[in-house]
């Protein structure tokens, strides 16, 4: 099936690819594959990695985490992948990992709750203390936004991102008016939307997934509240804001290390090379996406430095890394990766960038 046995030497290295293909993240797959594509498009053009050529092999990261977990397990024991990486949520990088652990490198690249340590495991996502806490206070110094409610799925990423908002809020003075949480694949916010007017929230911490975002975009727009109580979300992408439409994205921010209307020489380039690569009609570039570029990208610059993929070489080539990727200049901090975040405005199908609110 993945064209190698146990015990046979392969030609190609062989990285697995966790990305969903269904389910309320599924909206996000095209584009992580397609960013995935690009990352190795140029090395197997050349030498290839450590003198093999690259091969993705493809795992469903929509099903439940024990058997994501399992079927790469099974990868392993059968001697088929070298390494691990890809978009999926939380609780899937928490199964992963537990089988990955000092065997082959993991390269996570969602944003995440953050505090992972997971030998052999490397993160190139934002965190909230860096991404969504920055754009809390500037969407208060912005727009006077003071009064926050939580509304996110019921998952690890979501709960815990919600728990340091709410001491973000505290400490600021401005206690956040109320927390929701909603299984995966929910489709009636009415809930949460009669809380925020009940409450009279100023601002809404967006933090679900894909479909589920979509869906509260729309229900909240419908109500006629979306100019006048605005949406942060550090999740929400360019293919969201297609499916929602553009008259449900009015009063929407996002915050995120990438946009593609990011305007820096790197993401230009960035852009201008995947274009070229798939064509006009390639899948929408995003955060989502880029970060599965950005997680191959990290790997691939690890183990040129390490000269293997040996953990232990790849955790001390990661001390001080510093390398330019589409989101400008990055450096590893221990097993995370330290970015520019910014913040942006949804204006119709698009984003706007309004500033940088955190440095590298």
């Amino acid at each position: 099936m993945y064209g190698a046995t146990r015990g046979v030497a392969r030609e190609t290295l062989d990285i697995a690819l966790v990305v969903p293909h269904t389910g309320s993240a599924g909206i996000y797959g095209p584009s992580c594959e397609a960013c995935a594509a690009l990352a190795i498009a140029d090395v197997n053009a050349g030498a290839g990695l450590l003198g093999r050529r690259i091969r993705l092999i493809p795992v469903d990261g929509s099903r439940a985490p024990l058997a994501v977990a399992a079927e790469i397990a099974a990868l392993l024991e059968l001697g088929v992948i070298d390494a691990v990486t890809g978009w999926h949520i939380s609780p899937v990088r928490q199964a992963i990992a537990k089988v990955t652990a000092n065997r082959v490198p993991y390269v996570y690249g969602p944003l995440y709750e953050g505090g992972e340590r997971t030998p052999g495991l490397f993160l190139t996502g934002e965190t909230p203390s860096c991404q969504l806490l920055p754009a809390m206070d500037w969407m208060n110094a912005a727009y006077g936004v003071d009064r926050w409610v939580v509304v996110g799925n019921d998952y690890v990423w979501p709960r815990q991102t919600g728990s340091a908002a709410r001491l973000h809020a505290q400490a600021r003075g401005r206690p956040l008016v109320g927390e929701m949480y909603f299984p995966l694949g929910t489709t009636d916010f009415s809930a949460a939307i009669r809380h925020v007017e009940a409450s009279a929230a100023s601002g809404v911490l967006l933090l679900l997934v894909g479909g589920d975002g979509v869906a509260f975009n729309r229900q909240f727009a419908a109500t006629g509240m979306a100019a006048a109580v605005p949406r942060l979300s550090p999740h929400v992408e360019e293919n969201m804001l297609m499916a929602s439409g553009s008259e449900s994205n009015d009063g929407l921010f996002a915050s995120a290390g990438y946009f593609e209307a990011l305007n820096t020489t790197a993401s230009m380039d960035f852009a201008a090379r995947y274009y070229a690569h798939f064509g006009p009609a390639a899948p929408a570039l995003n955060s989502i996406g880029e970060s599965c570029y950005e997680a191959l990208t990290l790997l691939m610059t690890l183990a040129t430095r390490a000269g293997s993929l040996d953990i232990t070489d790849l955790t001390v080539a990661a001390a001080n890394l510093t390398y330019c990727s589409p989101r400008g200049e990055v450096t590893m901090r221990g097993n995370q990766m330290s970015q520019d975040i910014y913040v942006a405005e949804a204006v119709g199908l698009d984003f706007e960038v309004r500033d940088r609110i955190s440095a590298a």
